[in-house]
């Protein structure tokens, strides 16, 4: 019977959750005060509300109680769904574009017409892209302070695709790979595919805690660790070289694999080295072309040790075969005629101003972000709900991302993320002075949850 009583109970919020009868943000009764009402043990109701998370209807934080998640999240919200309704203002994902570069591309789609090479772009390519561009590609990364060859380069389809192959070759079912409690949206959703064990690492301020790390590795078999070094999303800091000698040495005794993301990097003008410098032996470095160049050409890479390319390799046949081979061109023409580096100055400019006009909007507020970065960690006023900001900002055809999507602990922080690169300046200044008031008006009461 107490268990009949105790699953009735759980159905009963559930559905009630699901309804919309329990709207997203509201604060549920504590586990006394949910005992006391239904005649049931303490022990019990803490049961349910620990079923209720577990499906993802309900968040517990210590000391602040337990509250309804939001569960229907429009398109656009979240990592799994990209597409915003037309008159949204996307301050949830980066597409950085300069006014310049449709006709850059018009101009580059001309000269390659009327190149005498045309006829191979229509043919299949090599796995690892062809050897001329990965050498266009080797002496790039070269020039951004990373010691390789063209050998180590394999071509893939934009940085995400990198992070699969990658995972796919190196990685397997089970394995232990330590991430930042607060990580790139994409490799969290890779690892849960994969079926990956991602232990998350506590934040040092200016990087992961390697402490936290080096004792990890002391109590399991960690087989990997993802880190973004070099302005890391969401949080923008930039790790020392002396927290990158630490977390290579950490590597090279616990013999860990180093899964280096660098989707960001190319907005830092002078970074410490890259870890796969530091440590060559033991890291791949994936990043890729669509915040510099532009996100629909989806050219990545991936550099690895040369011992690791043939897995690589079989990974890149196994998901995509190759990258388009008029992608890779157009992008290899940009690196070969200064356009890439040129677009790269120019977006450091552009993220620079809408950073600091970010931060003049939302002074005030504690907010996390590089000076150069498309994007700005906001934490939230205490008692208010980033569900509750979330969902008012919807309300007002603005799309902002609460923490959750780039979560990997159990504690999600009260913050959103708003990426700053994809609307113009004008229309920026208008989403963040909303987002500024919604908070405002969360924080005096002004709007209550629904």
């Amino acid at each position: 019977m107490a268990r009949n009583r105790y699953k009735a109970l759980v159905d009963s919020l559930a559905a009630d959750i699901r309804a919309g009868k329990l709207a997203p943000g509201t604060r549920l009764p504590t586990h006394r005060a949910l005992a006391a009402k239904e005649g049931i043990a303490l022990v019990t109701a803490s049961r349910i509300y620990t079923e209720l998370a577990a499906i993802g209807l309900v968040s517990g934080e210590a000391g602040r109680g337990t509250y309804v998640r939001e569960i229907a999240m429009p398109p656009g919200h979240g990592i799994d769904q990209h597409s915003t309704a037309p008159a949204m203002l996307d301050l949830n994902f980066n597409y950085p574009e300069l006014p310049e570069q449709t006709e850059l591309l018009r101009s580059t789609l001309r000269r390659i017409a009327s190149g005498g090479d045309l006829e191979a772009l229509l043919r299949y390519q090599p796995h690892a892209g062809r050897t001329h561009e990965r050498a266009t590609v080797a002496k790039h990364l070269v020039r951004r302070g990373l010691r390789t060859t063209a050998d180590q380069v394999v071509i893939v389809n934009g940085a995400q695709h990198g992070l699969a192959v990658t995972a796919i070759a190196m990685l397997n079912p089970g394995d232990v790979v330590a991430v930042d409690s607060l990580a790139y949206s994409g490799f969290k959703a890779l690892g849960e595919a994969q079926h990956l064990e991602l232990l998350p690492l506590p934040s040092s301020g200016h990087g992961p805690d390697l402490d936290s790390l080096a004792l990890l590795c002391r109590q399991r078999k960690v087989r990997a660790v993802y880190v973004m070094p070099t302005l890391h999303n969401p949080l923008g800091w930039i790790m020392s070289l002396a927290q990158r000698q630490r977390l290579v040495d950490i590597a090279r005794e616990h013999s860990l694999l180093i899964i280096e993301d660098a989707a960001y990097a190319f907005l830092v003008a002078n970074p410490p080295p890259p870890l796969a410098t530091l440590a060559p032996e033991s890291t791949i470095y994936v990043s890729g072309f669509s915040k510099s160049a532009g996100t629909g050409l989806r050219v990545g890479y991936v550099v690895a040790p040369i011992e690791w390319v043939p897995k690589i390799e079989r990974a890149v046949r196994a998901t995509t075969w190759n990258t388009p081979g008029l992608m890779t061109a157009i992008v290899c023409e940009w690196i070969e005629d200064g356009i890439l580096a040129r677009l790269e100055a120019a977006k450091r400019e552009d993220a620079t101003k809408r950073q600091a006009l970010a931060r003049q909007i939302l002074e005030g507020l504690q907010c996390s972000g590089y000076a150069a970065s498309y994007f700005l960690w906001v934490h939230l006023p205490v008692d208010v709900r980033a569900e509750q900001v979330v969902m008012e900002l919807l309300r007002s055809d603005i799309a902002v991302s609460s923490a959750e999507p780039f979560c990997t602990s159990e504690h999600v922080p009260q913050a959103i993320r708003i990426a700053l690169g994809s609307v113009s300046f004008q229309l920026l200044a208008v989403g963040l002075r909303k987002v500024a008031q919604v908070i405002y008006d969360c924080s005096c009461g002004v709007v209550s949850p629904r």
